[in-house]
């Protein structure tokens, strides 16, 4: 049965279908192997409307178009202007201000991918012109891009909490100690980068201009105002937020600045409404894909053959962050999250870790294998954004999932860096 099935998948696969044709074709054919036919496939078309019925995942397409929104009128330039008026002109500035302007766009878009357009659009010409070779450019808007991951709101802790019943605020939370962590690794390795390579210093910015920056920021830096203190507040649950944020970024992209038309808010809404549906198929059919695989027993064969029973917790996170990292090297990361999350979870709550520490854990390596060769998706959007050949865009970029790794390894060991935060806003009497 599971040779059969995967078998089918990578055939599939390797002829070009798109990840949602072998995750529907593959759960028809265990069922057909289990079941001997296709007289109950009701059963399985309703497994697929149950994994995009949760409420939650109104949040998903929300935060997509809020993204948006910013992206195509001023917030995203006015947040890249307030970091770069501060930190362009130190040793390595530039650079580090591009993983600024990631994490700040990662606090209000949730999306790699976005980051890497909405950011790495305007900052790496600039980074050019500065002295930075191209490959280091690229790896480091591709690589910065994944705290957009971690710092709330993050698309891919939506679909992980809806998917093992994890509290989604509290994922939030938790993101934001190791998304700055990374970007204070980030930034050293951007100075040590640039007094290696001698990148000359841009000129600081004048006190006005910095002042004027500010001014121009104010308003989009309401959208981390609204996710983050909504939500710790207990003003929001994460999808009364998103609606909020869209709420916010329309007033000010419509009202405010006067950047948008309505014909390209029908255009962000229409693009919006696209990618909603790839994401949903996807959690439809993958929804239904592991309910085939959960029937068939599986992952039980699977995590008996690597003897992850007899593991300690040490050994169970290890082995799911290689499991995340390897999957979203080759696969799409809410696929990968949606087949693996219920294959580990009876482990995790057997060996009683937090499923917090683990759905941030899970993020981050998501967030590396979407960002690493030879399938990460990020490295394809960045080929296609920038037009550069793939090898030019991962030859810079082994440093950074260095980093990233090594953070994801220091989360294993010292959890606190991710549930400081989350118990100190959820401790018992608080928000």
């Amino acid at each position: 049965m599971t040779a059969a099935i995967l078998g089918t998948m990578v055939v599939l696969l390797l002829l070009g279908f798109p990840m949602m044709v072998p995750l529907i074709i593959g759960s028809m054919v265990g069922f057909v192997g289990l079941f001997g036919g296709l007289g109950q496939l009701e059963t399985l078309v309703q497994q697929v409307i149950a994994g995009i019925q949760p409420a939650s995942l109104i949040a998903v397409p929300m935060f997509i178009f809020a993204a948006d929104l910013m992206t195509r009128g001023q917030s995203a330039e006015r947040l890249i202007d307030l970091v770069m008026a501060f930190l362009g002109h130190v040793k390595g500035g530039l650079a580090i201000s591009t993983a600024g302007a990631c994490t700040m766009f990662g606090a209000v878009s949730g999306s790699t991918q976005a980051t890497v357009v909405a950011v790495g659009g305007p900052l790496r010409p600039r980074l050019l012109k500065a002295g930075y070779s191209d490959s280091f450019s690229l790896a480091l808007i591709i690589n910065a891009s994944d705290i957009a991951f971690l710092i709330p709101p993050s698309i891919g802790m939506i679909i992980y909490g809806v998917v093992s019943g994890t509290s989604i605020s509290e994922l939030f939370i938790a993101g934001i100690g190791p998304g700055l962590l990374i970007l204070l690794l980030f930034s050293i390795y951007a100075y040590v980068y640039a007094v290696r390579h001698d990148v000359p210093t841009e000129e600081p910015a004048s006190w006005s201009e910095r002042l004027r920056a500010v001014r121009r920021a104010l308003w989009p830096l309401g959208f981390p105002v609204i996710i983050i203190g909504g939500i710790y507040g207990g003003i929001f649950s994460p999808t009364e937020a998103a609606a909020a944020c869209v709420l916010y970024a329309l007033v000010l992209e419509l009202v405010v600045f006067r950047e948008l038309s309505m014909k390209q808010l029908y255009a962000t809404a229409k693009s919006t409404g696209l990618i909603t549906a790839v994401v949903f198929i996807l959690v439809g059919a993958g929804t239904a894909f592991s309910y085939v695989i959960s029937f068939a027993q599986i992952p039980q064969a699977i995590l008996g053959g690597i003897g992850i029973d007899g593991m300690g917790p040490y050994g169970v996170l290890f082995t799911i962050s290689i499991a995340f990292f390897v999957g979203c090297m080759f696969v799409d990361p809410i696929v990968v999250i949606l087949i693996l999350v219920p294959i580990f979870s009876p482990v995790v709550q057997s060996v009683g870790l937090d499923p917090v520490l683990v759905g941030t854990i899970i993020t981050l390596q998501v967030a590396i294998g979407s960002a690493t060769p030879p399938f990460g998706c990020d490295i394809f959007t960045a080929i296609a954004v920038f037009k550069r050949p793939y090898l030019e865009v991962i030859r810079g970029t082994p440093p950074f999932i260095a980093i990233l790794l090594a953070v994801a390894v220091a989360l294993i060991f010292f959890p606190q860096i991710a549930l400081f935060l989350r118990d100190l806003a959820f401790a018992p009497g608080g928000a």
